[in-house]
C-alpha cells in the first residue's frame, strides 16, 4: 500500500509541473495567446486549491478510499482529454480536472494513518510528503524529453497511461478505513472556500500580467477578503464545518500550517529559479544555454535525495521530533539559498545548491503531516492535512507571482530580448533565503508537549505510543 499511495502522489507532482516545458510553443500549437495559455497552469493551480480541503473533508465523511479513488480519476480523464484535443478551452478545463490530484496527498497520509502500524507510520509519511518534490524533479525532464522528440499529445497520452495505472493499484490493493467523521457535509462552506481561494489565487497569479494595482486584481483581493470573513463567520456557526476553525487556531495546528506557506514558497523559488537560470543565454555572462532536457535533468539529483532523505527525516523526527526536523529543513533551506547566492554560475555549484535546497524541503515536508496528525482527532486527519496542502500551495502560488515581479524589474536586452539579470536571480533567492529563516521561526514556536491522538480501532492492537507521531 505504501508505494502504490506514494506512486499516486508523484503522479499528482507530474500532473501539475509536466505541461512547464511545453509552454513557450503552446499559442503556436494551439492558436492561443500566451495570456491563454498561462491559463494551462492557473487552471491546475485554482482547482486544486479549490478541491484539496473540500475532498479532504469528503473523505473523512464519506470514506477515505472512495475520495481517493475519485481524485486520481478525475486526473486520468483530464489527461485522456489533454491528448485527444488542441483547442485551448478544453485544455485548459481538463488542466483544472487535473487538479484535483492535489488531494492525493492528504487522503493518502490519512489512510497511512488508519491503516498502518504504528512502527511504520513515521516513514510512509515522510515518504507521501516527499513524493510532491521527487515528481517534480523526475516528470520535468521525462516532459522534455518527449516534447523534443515527439507530438506533444504523446506526453498526454504517457500521463494518461500512468494515470490508469495508478487508479488500478490503487482500487487493487488500498483498502477503505472504518474511521469516518459523522454529520452532513457543509456544502455551504465549500462554495465560500473555493469562492473566496479563487479570487485570491487569481490576484495573486494573474497580478503580474494584469498588474497589480488594476480594477480586476484590487477587485478580486477585496472579493477574497469580504468572501472569507463571511465563510469564516459561517464555519463558526455551522453543525459540521468543512474546516474546524477553532482546531485550526490553536497555535499546535495553526503555526505548521504558516510553516506550511512559508516552506512552500521557499521551496518553489528553487525550483522556478534553476531551470531559468542555466536555459539563459551565454551572452548574459552567467547563463548556460542549456536545452530544456538538460535543465531538466539539473533538478534530477533533487529528486534522487528526496528519494532517499525521506526514510530519514522519519527517523529525525521519531529520535528528536517532528517539531526539530521541520526545524533543521528550513535552516537547511536557508542554506541551499546562501549556496545559489554565493555562486550561480557554474553548473555543479547550481546543481549542489539546488541539491541541498531539495534536502531541506523534504525535511520540512514529512514533519509537517505528522505536526498534524499529532494535534488533530482522527477523524479529521484528512481535511486538516488538506488544509496544510492547501497553504503549501498558496506559498508557491505567491512565490510564483514575488519571482515573477523580481525579475521582470530586473532585465537586460540580449540580442534584442529583455532576458533577466543574475542581479535579479540573486534577489529571487535573497528573498527566499528569507522566508525560509521565517519557516524557521514558525517551526520553534511550535508548543511541544505529548497530546496523544486517538488510537484507530483496525489493525491496531499492537498500538503504542508511535515515536515519530509522539516525539515532542
Amino acid at each position: 500500500m505504501v508505494p502504490v499511495l506514494a506512486f499516486g502522489g508523484i503522479l499528482m507532482a507530474i500532473m501539475q509541473t509536466v505541461v512547464v516545458p511545453l509552454l513557450p510553443d503552446l499559442p503556436r500549437l494551439t492558436g492561443a495567446s500566451p495570456a491563454g495559455v498561462s491559463w494551462m497552469v492557473t487552471a491546475t493551480l485554482l482547482a486544486g486549491a479549490v478541491l484539496t480541503p473540500v475532498l479532504g473533508r469528503a473523505g473523512d465523511m464519506y470514506g477515505k478510499r472512495r475520495v481517493l479513488l475519485i481524485a486520481l480519476g478525475l486526473m486520468t480523464f483530464g489527461s485522456l482529454l489533454c491528448s485527444l484535443t488542441s483547442d485551448i478551452r478544453l485544455l485548459i478545463a481538463a488542466r483544472a480536472l487535473q487538479g484535483a490530484a492535489a488531494a492525493v496527498v492528504p487522503l493518502s497520509i490519512s489512510i497511512l494513518r488508519d491503516e498502518l502500524p504504528p512502527h511504520r507510520t513515521g516513514s510512509a509519511v515522510a515518504m507521501m510528503s516527499s513524493t510532491v518534490g521527487i515528481g517534480a524533479a523526475f516528470g520535468l525532464p521525462l516532459a522534455a524529453l518527449i516534447v523534443q522528440y515527439a507530438d506533444w499529445h504523446v506526453m498526454f497520452w504517457a500521463t494518461t497511461a500512468l494515470g490508469a495505472l495508478g487508479l488500478g493499484l490503487a482500487w487493487w490493493v488500498v483498502r477503505e478505513s472504518p474511521i469516518r467523521s459523522p454529520g452532513r457535509f457543509d456544502f455551504t462552506g465549500a462554495a465560500g472556500l473555493a469562492a473566496g481561494l479563487v479570487c485570491l489565487l487569481l490576484a495573486v497569479s494573474q497580478g503580474g500580467q494584469w498588474g497589480w494595482t488594476s480594477p480586476a486584481v484590487l477587485g478580486l483581493a477585496v472579493a477574497s477578503v469580504v468572501i472569507l470573513a463571511g465563510w469564516r463567520w459561517q464555519q463558526l456557526r455551522a453543525t459540521s464545518p468543512l474546516v474546524d476553525l477553532r482546531l485550526a487556531a490553536s497555535p499546535r495546528v495553526a503555526l505548521p500550517h504558516i510553516a506550511a506557506l512559508l516552506a512552500g514558497f521557499a521551496f518553489y523559488a528553487n525550483s522556478l529559479v534553476t531551470a531559468q537560470l542555466v536555459q539563459a543565454p551565454k551572452e548574459t555572462g552567467y547563463g548556460l544555454g542549456l536545452s530544456i532536457v538538460a535543465s531538466g535533468l539539473c533538478l534530477l539529483p533533487s529528486g534522487i535525495i528526496m528519494l532517499l532523505l525521506s526514510p530519514v527525516s522519519a527517523r529525525i523526527s521519531a529520535a528528536r521530533g517532528p517539531k526539530f526536523t521541520l526545524a533543521a529543513g528550513a535552516v537547511l533551506l536557508t542554506l541551499g539559498y546562501v549556496l545559489r547566492i554565493a555562486d550561480s554560475r557554474q553548473l555543479w555549484a547550481i546543481i549542489v545548491g539546488a541539491s541541498v535546497v531539495a534536502s531541506g524541503t523534504t525535511l520540512a515536508y514529512s514533519a509537517l503531516p505528522t505536526l498534524i496528525l499529532r494535534a488533530v482527532p482522527a477523524g479529521q486527519t484528512a481535511s486538516a492535512n488538506g488544509v496544510n496542502v492547501l497553504m503549501r500551495t498558496v506559498g508557491q502560488a505567491t512565490c510564483s507571482a514575488a519571482v515573477a515581479a523580481i525579475l521582470i524589474h530586473h532585465t537586460a536586452p540580449i540580442g534584442g530580448l529583455e532576458i533577466p539579470t543574475l542581479h535579479g536571480y540573486l534577489i529571487a533567492f535573497t528573498v527566499a533565503g528569507g522566508v525560509a529563516i521565517l519557516a524557521f521561526l514558525a517551526a520553534v514556536s511550535i508548543p511541544g508537549g505529548r497530546r496523544g491522538t486517538p488510537t484507530p480501532p483496525a489493525r491496531r492492537s499492537e498500538a503504542t505510543a508511535d515515536p515519530a507521531l509522539e516525539g515532542a
